[in-house]
């Protein structure tokens, strides 16, 4: 008997079939003898719709009050995968976040779990009771509700796992598994069986919509072992430990299996990236910091970053890559901040694209990146910039030419599925 922490995502619990398809396969697993805790999204598009509503009824909305509003659609999909459950003869009841209580900090729609009480939980599933818990939510020191900010689910589905140190933890979403890059994509991109915690960590900090970022961050801290699967499986499919989907897992157990280690995991592709640049930017030091840390401040995540000698004595050029959702504050907080900058120009571009390859196999492996550059310059693929860590080189080219490049690099790294 294994006990195991199963989230279901939005599209999952898209309306009362599909919340009966998932109340099908939880009960698959707790008649197999497993104790089970379900962790659900809000309904596909609801957060959406509740975003709406906050902002039609106050622009400058108070966080707090935007978390009352937002928590809601998990809470609804929580009763009723409950009842559902019910209904097919499982005993199941909803634990809300307060009721936990998932314990975070005050940060209002970007907060962080602390700590979870689990006593009352496991207790529950120790009775043979299917605990259901709605992601997203908690609840900060003074009582009130808090939201984990957009894909929390996924986070909070490790956490649950943590706290209750279950065997492991179900990621069940609208793709079958971690492949090596988009299978819309290419067509002969392979699923993996197994993946790195790094090299998925990786991966969904440069595109893979797989798994959410923090979630998996979390789960190689506290050592959770992550399975990917699909909800949209047969009704008579067999039950999830049979399923041939991705395990997220250690570094260790994938040496221990007996697969072969490829130099490079998988390729993903952003386009969710635009370049900023900032020219004549005097070159002394402070410079580079009067243009971060207000950025840093705001919460504005920076990328890619450059600092190339211009032509004119004691200036430099600066290029950097932040979200496009935060294009438009970025370049405001830059304009206001000119003078004390000190920069000539700023010019932006959203029409851009990062791709990236990933792979620990790059660490004792020389040659990745140039095997790179040389596969897209035969393509006639400009490259706008570079970044790099110890297990990924990420470029950034012209939106237009992404798929291309991201079919003729799967193909140079040996990606493609025998056919």
């Amino acid at each position: 008997m294994a006990r195991i922490v199963m989230k279901f995502g939005g599209t999952s619990m898209a309306g009362t079939e599909r919340i009966r398809r998932v109340a099908g396969i939880v009960k698959r697993q707790q008649e197999a003898g497993h104790e089970v805790a379900v962790v659900v999204s809000a309904m596909a598009g609801e957060t959406d719709r509740m975003v709406n509503f906050c902002r039609e009824a106050n622009a400058l909305y108070d966080p707090a009050e935007y978390d009352v509003v937002v928590a809601s659609g998990e809470q609804v999909t929580s009763g009723l995968l409950a009842l559902t459950l019910q209904a097919m003869g499982c005993k199941a009841r909803s634990w809300l976040g307060w009721q936990l209580p998932v314990h975070t900090n005050n940060a209002h729609a970007k907060a962080r779990i602390e700590s979870i009480d689990s006593d009352g939980l496991l207790a529950s599933m120790a009775a043979g009771e299917i605990a259901v818990i709605p992601g997203f939510q908690g609840l900060e020191p003074s009582g009130r509700v808090t939201t984990l900010g957009r894909g929390g689910s996924d986070t909070s589905a490790v956490a649950v796992a943590a706290a209750i140190e279950a065997d492991r933890c179900d990621i069940y979403t609208d793709v079958d598994g971690v492949y090596t890059t988009d299978p819309r994509i290419v067509a002969k991109a392979r699923k993996l069986p197994l993946v790195t915690y790094e090299e998925m960590l990786e991966l969904a900090s440069v595109g893979s919509k797989v798994l959410q970022t923090r979630s998996v961050s979390l789960a190689m801290k506290e050592g959770v072992r992550v399975q990917v699967l699909s909800s949209f499986i047969d009704e008579n499919a067999p039950a999830a430990d049979t399923l041939p989907g991705t395990m997220i897992v250690s570094d260790e157990e994938l040496e221990e299996s007996d697969m072969e280690r490829q130099l490079i995991t998988g390729i993903a592709a952003d386009k969710n990236e635009a370049k900023v640049t900032l020219t004549r930017v005097p070159d002394k030091p402070g410079a580079v910091a009067a243009i971060f840390t207000p950025l840093a401040e705001a919460n504005i995540n920076v990328d890619m970053i450059i600092q190339n000698v211009a032509k004119e004595k004691g200036e430099t050029d600066v290029t950097f890559t932040a979200p496009q959702a935060d294009l438009a504050r970025t370049l405001a907080m830059l304009e206001e901040r000119k003078d004390a900058i000190g920069f000539y120009r700023l010019i932006s571009d959203d029409k851009v694209a990062k791709i990236s390859v990933v792979g620990v196999g790059m660490r004792s492996h020389a040659g990745v990146a140039s095997t790179m550059f040389k596969t897209l310059a035969d393509r006639g693929i400009n490259i706008l910039a570079i970044s790099t860590s110890e297990i990924k080189v990420s470029v950034l080219i012209d939106a237009d030419e992404t798929e291309l490049a991201v079919r003729v690099l799967h193909t140079a790294y040996g990606l493609d599925a025998a056919a």
